[in-house]
């Protein structure tokens, strides 16, 4: 008898834990980490730890807790419980308050340790690194009793809870004082400049303690009389393209990037944080020209592209022959790296990453000093590496952890794009200006032809009618995806050029119908007698068959013109 009782005892307390799991069940709404997230067995940052998830990997919440903003995780399509996490550790899509109350509570043995999965996206072309990127400078030590070191990323809260307003963002090593500690919630007050009253919140879980913080200070108020707050205003500011003062802005022009950029940050990309987005939108009729997050590099991807045909077009005597009219359809429309490769050859007399850095120096030239390439790209047999140099840039260099070697900012981008354009129709422009009779109206035409065969149905594309002519190149790598395109519509041509980040892993299904839904509001504001009602789904699978495309014989034709 004394041996069953145990199991007794088991059978009994699993009966009594059954149901509680057994109501859980899929609520369609799911969690991805923010960088790294400790899964607890209750929602208590006391409790045991049972697991750690970190992004890339999305979980569905089966639950969250009734008197603290805690969620509780299980394995997409699967309501197994995997554990509690703290809500300002992760990012959520669906609504949260759909999501039942729960009280499970979570045993290591019930919670492996989540790995990290990711979900599939059409091949992603990368630029080589062959040096070591620069070492961050380390965040100087604060003289203080207590001190909080950020882990990964924080929300800097207005009040103990996520439901306070943001005052800001913390990266890892970022480094706090700590005033006082919250006796009921797991939060701490620190002091923070930036906020109306000098202190701001951080939750406990996302910091390294320095020091005993039970001596400081503590509250256990959760209702805190708090100056107001002014407005977060709109980051979106105009745009100098090619000149030392932006062209007047219309109050329907500001109004339309104002609209943007909201888009971008309820999609979580949100300037200061580990998730930037970027925006860049010309009028090629009237010269106005909006932007926000153009002081951030990011990875040029294949949009670097473009510099590179612009480059080669401006060494050519001639038009194209087959074999090279051949190479920038392959690199063009179907984003082939060797053939891309084969170009910076050209450039380069024969090196490759002699090449990459004329089409840096053609760029600095144009005044475009954020936007470079010193190595060719990656994944290519036939070149011999070579240890290549970063240039001096003065753009954020952290937030959207951009590849060293290949970069490019949105404002500079679609100001490249408008002088190909200027080129090609209105015979005027920075690339006739600069370098003369390098450039003609035809080889600019040939150059937005060879981008108007660019067909992904995908991003930019989905947003517009199916009969729209973009002249665009589109680029995803692991972490960051963009689009930069000429669009031209009924109600007039613009440049348009939207990048997104999410760090190590940025699923598509977040960024390509976003991007898509920027580009149908702009369709609409120019086309607003005939607006597109929805976007279009889109898979972003490149329509690569170059065999009898009428392209390469447009590309070798010295009397083409549109």
């Amino acid at each position: 008898m004394k041996r069953l009782l145990p199991l007794i005892l088991f059978a009994m307390l699993s009966l009594a834990v059954l149901p509680a799991l057994a109501a859980l069940q899929s609520t369609g709404v799911t969690a991805e980490a923010i960088g790294q997230a400790n899964l607890r067995a209750r929602p208590d940052v006391e409790s045991e730890l049972v697991g750690q998830i970190t992004a890339g990997t999305r979980y569905s919440v089966l639950g969250r807790s009734e008197f603290f903003p805690w969620y509780l995780l299980g394995e997409l399509n699967d309501t197994r419980p995997i554990g509690w996490v703290f809500a300002d550790l992760v990012t959520v899509q669906g609504n949260p308050n759909l999501v039942p109350i729960s009280t499970v509570e979570v045993t290591a043995s019930l919670s492996p340790l989540p790995a990290v999965t990711a979900a599939a996206l059409p091949p992603a072309a990368e630029a080589t690194a062959t040096a070591i990127a620069p070492t961050p400078s380390p965040t100087p030590t604060l003289a203080a009793t207590v001190i909080g070191t950020v882990l990964g990323e924080v929300n800097i809260r207005y009040g103990p809870g996520v439901d306070f307003p943001r005052l800001g963002v913390g990266r890892a090593g970022d480094q706090f004082e700590i005033t006082r500690y919250h006796t009921q919630l797991p939060w701490v007050e620190v002091r923070y400049p930036d906020s109306p009253d000098g202190l701001a919140w951080i939750a406990l879980e996302l910091l390294e303690i320095q020091g005993d913080l039970y001596s400081l200070p503590s509250t256990s108020r959760t209702q805190f009389n708090l100056p107001t707050l002014t407005p977060t205003s709109s980051a979106v500011r105009a745009a100098a393209v090619f000149a030392d003062e932006p062209a007047p802005i219309s109050p329907a022009f500001q109004a339309l990037g104002d609209q943007i950029w909201q888009l971008m940050q309820d999609a979580g990309f949100e300037l200061g944080t580990s998730r930037p987005g970027a925006f860049f939108l010309m009028d090629l009729q009237t010269g106005e020209a909006i932007t926000f997050g153009n002081d951030v590099a990011f990875s040029g991807m294949s949009l670097t592209k473009i510099a590179i045909l612009a480059r080669l077009y401006g060494l050519l005597d001639q038009p194209p022959d087959n074999d090279m009219a051949v190479t920038i359809t392959e690199a063009m429309i179907c984003s082939e790296n060797i053939s891309t490769n084969r170009m910076l050859s050209v450039i380069g007399d024969g090196s490759p990453f002699r090449g990459a850095r004329e089409v840096t120096a053609f760029l600095q030239q144009l005044g475009l000093e954020h936007t470079f390439l010193t190595a060719p790209y990656a994944n290519d047999p036939f070149i011999t590496p070579e240890a290549a140099s970063a240039p001096s840039t003065t753009a954020d260099q952290r937030s959207a952890e951009p590849d060293p070697y290949n970069q490019m900012t949105v404002d500079e981008m679609g100001a490249l794009l408008a002088s190909i354009y200027q080129c090609a129709y209105n015979e005027s422009g920075p690339l006739l200006e600069t370098f003369g009779d390098q450039y003609n109206p035809r080889e600019c035409q040939q150059m937005l032809h060879a981008m108007s065969n660019n067909k992904i149905n995908a991003l930019f594309e989905s947003g517009v009618p199916l009969d729209t002519r973009i002249a665009h190149k589109h680029g995803w790598i692991n972490d960051t995806h963009g689009n930069a395109a000429i669009i031209f519509t009924p109600g007039g041509d613009y440049v348009l050029v939207a990048v997104v980040h999410n760090p190590i892993w940025l699923d598509y299904s977040e960024s390509f119908p976003l991007l898509a839904e920027i580009s149908r509001i702009v369709y609409n504001f120019y086309n607003p007698d005939a607006p597109v009602a929805e976007i279009r789904p889109g898979d972003g699978a490149e329509q690569c068959n170059i065999l009898g495309n009428p392209l390469i014989q447009d590309l070798m034709s010295s009397t083409y013109s549109e």
